[in-house]
């Protein structure tokens, strides 16, 4: 993977330096040993003087010696070593402080250094374009699989595969950097692998792009296309009614606080549907001119591809508004069937714990406290199964197995756990034209805690429930858009259309926009 390559860029750099530095090492010793050497010989030399007939020296000898008694040529190769260890060291230091100021890209082109402000700003904004064509490809290679066998798609699905895995690493990365205080260096690591992963995440959609192309080859299929969008917008468009319905009961039957999550899901289902109904007539119009002109065959046809992928993305979002209503109505439901068997272990565990307390002096001195707040959460859960009134069962079920008196209650907390993560998933899929790089890190927090450790279940509904606060944040700053035509601005909050006009396709952030409306076509 490219960060494993670009850390071996950096060992093997690193270990360049050093070694140029040894070089460095070596060259000063051997130039300190030269200049020792006569000075040992000097002294040899002395003894042989005075051993001789003390003053008798050869006349030759002493033409030869400098006024000090050393040989002048003994001291030209140290003089000349020590010189080429002074500029040895000097080049080596230099380089190295060129490559600090400056780095080489992988085909060897130097580039300065990116500002760790400005490398943490790329990294957020490559999660949120990552995370934006992921979503997309998953949306469009689910639409089509019924039309292909798991072979033809097979390419695809494991590209796909590949860009989660990288970013999942990603998003662990960053909730790694918002959880600690790395220094500088350790920082500009960190953040490097971020944007490393993402890119080549992108890389390997975009890569597949074209293929994906040719095996859709929407141009020329769009009628078949068509057809296979009309019956899945028929079959949401049947299931409104009944998600309304369920709205409803879901409001009559438990506190408002147990549907407040999904209460716009239906009218927001129904604009994207409206969107769609809008896109599948421009595309089918935009066929029929086709068959009529057949110089402008090539302009319509692309004209036909790009509103009929705009409606399936709008189809891709209502069904899963409309599957957040349903599948929080069975939520509820099972939460509220478990709620008495988890009261009834809440109450064994207060028991024992009680016992705990009366039978020795050596109980932790937190048990009585908690205790106290098991005692609390009882009583006022009892309370509201006994009133009258309406309660949320999966809030019930989640401060029951907060209570943190036994292991066995954490086993309830899966279920509040799965549903908040659901919630935030929806969420964060049908509004990411303005939701960013937080929500989606905290988001991917939750959902890896669920994944891999669900023990740790209250963390990781923490997690999403930050995620929604965020990304509803994120919505209210960015503001409702209202371009013209019925549901575009829902389409645009959904990132179903990208800021050109044009639908979001199966690709990576340099190909996804390549349906984009052609030339003289008026934006949306």
């Amino acid at each position: 993977m490219t960060s494993s390559r670009s850390t071996s860029r950096s060992r093997h750099a690193a270990s360049h330096i050093a070694v140029q530095g040894a070089y460095g090492l070596v060259g000063g010793l051997v130039a300190v040993g030269w200049l020792v050497l006569p000075l040992m010989g000097r002294g040899v030399d002395e003894h042989d003087r005075v051993t001789e007939s003390r003053g008798a020296v050869a006349p030759a000898r002493e033409d030869a010696q400098g006024a000090d008694g050393t040989d002048n040529g003994d001291l030209v190769l140290p003089v000349a070593a020590v010189g080429a260890a002074g500029v040895l060291t000097a080049y080596t230091y230099t380089r190295r402080r060129r490559r600090a100021r400056t780095r080489t890209t992988p085909g060897g082109a130097a580039q300065q250094v990116v500002p760790l402000i400005e490398l943490d700003r790329q990294a957020r904004r490559l999660l949120v374009d990552t995370d934006d064509c992921v979503r997309t490809c998953a949306e469009e290679l689910g639409s089509v699989k019924a039309q292909f066998d798991d072979e033809e798609v097979k390419p695809y699905t494991r590209a796909l595969l590949f860009a989660k895995s990288e970013l999942a690493a990603a998003f662990r990365i960053r909730q790694r950097l918002d959880d600690t205080t790395p220094d500088a260096d350790e920082g500009r690591r960190l953040l490097e692998e971020v944007v490393a992963r993402c890119t080549e995440a992108g890389r390997q959609l975009d890569a597949e792009a074209a293929g994906f192309d040719q095996l859709r080859a929407l141009e020329r299929n769009t009628p078949t296309a068509l057809e296979h969008a009309e019956t899945r917008f028929r079959e949401l468009a049947a299931r409104t009614p009944a998600a309304q319905a369920t709205l409803g009961e879901l409001r009559e039957r438990y506190a408002p606080s147990a549907s407040v999550a999904v209460l716009g899901n239906v009218e927001q289902a129904k604009d994207r549907l409206l969107f769609a109904t809008t896109r599948l007539n421009r595309s089918r119009q935009s066929l029929d001119r086709g068959h009529r002109d057949d110089g402008g065959a090539a302009g319509n046809e692309a004209r036909a591809a790009a509103d009929l992928r705009a409606a399936e993305g709008a189809i891709a979002q209502a069904a899963v508004l409309l599957d957040g209503v349903e599948r929080l109505a069975g939520e509820l439901a099972a939460a509220a069937e478990r709620l008495p068997t988890a009261l009834t272990a809440l109450e064994t565990a207060l028991a024992e714990a009680r016992g705990h307390l009366e039978g020795t002096a050596a109980a932790p001195p937190e048990l009585s406290g908690r205790v106290v707040h098991a005692e609390s959460v009882l009583a006022d859960v009892r309370n509201a199964l006994s009133a009258l009134g309406r309660y949320d069962p999966l809030d019930a079920l989640r401060r029951v197995a907060g209570a943190d008196l036994a292991d066995g209650l954490l086993d309830h907390a899966l279920l509040p756990a799965t549903s908040s993560a659901a919630i935030a998933a929806g969420f964060v899929a049908t509004h990411r034209g303005a939701v960013g790089w937080e929500a989606r890190t905290r988001l991917a927090a939750a959902e890896r805690h669920l994944a891999h450790d669900r023990t740790d279940a209250p963390a990781a509904e923490a997690l999403a429930q930050r995620a929604r606060v965020l990304a509803e944040r994120d919505v209210r700053a960015y503001g409702h858009p209202l371009p013209e035509g019925a549901g575009t601005g829902g389409a645009v909050l959904g990132g179903i259309l990208l800021p050109d006009g044009g639908p979001a396709s199966f690709g990576g952030p340099r190909t996804r926009a390549r349906r984009a409306l052609p030339p003289g076509e008026p934006a949306p």
